[in-house]
């Protein structure tokens, strides 16, 4: 017997808090504010995001994302898959 959709997607959502689904232009910065890549804020909470951008070679574990706001936050990469990444604040 197939599960459904529904009780897929709960089976496999481990995230303490839902994202909210977003369309931002922020910024990936790291380097000491040298080094900058423009990208796209797919989703979004309080404690991380998923992000969309033409490559992530060369965008390190470690960095800076500035939202248009202007509000920075201090990220950690969780997972990296073609155009996407997930990470988490801190």
């Amino acid at each position: 017997m197939l599960a459904s959709a529904a009780n897929f997607t709960a089976a496999v959502e481990r995230r303490s808090a839902p994202r909210l689904r977003t369309f931002k232009s922020g910024k990936i910065v790291f380097n000491h504010d040298f080094s900058v890549f423009d990208c796209m804020v797919r989703n979004l909470t309080e404690r991380g995001a998923c992000l969309e951008f033409g490559d992530s070679v060369g965008v390190p574990d470690t960095f800076e994302l500035q939202l248009a706001d202007g509000l920075r936050h201090h990220c950690n990469l969780i997972w990296r898959y073609k155009d996407r990444m997930g990470v988490a604040f801190h």
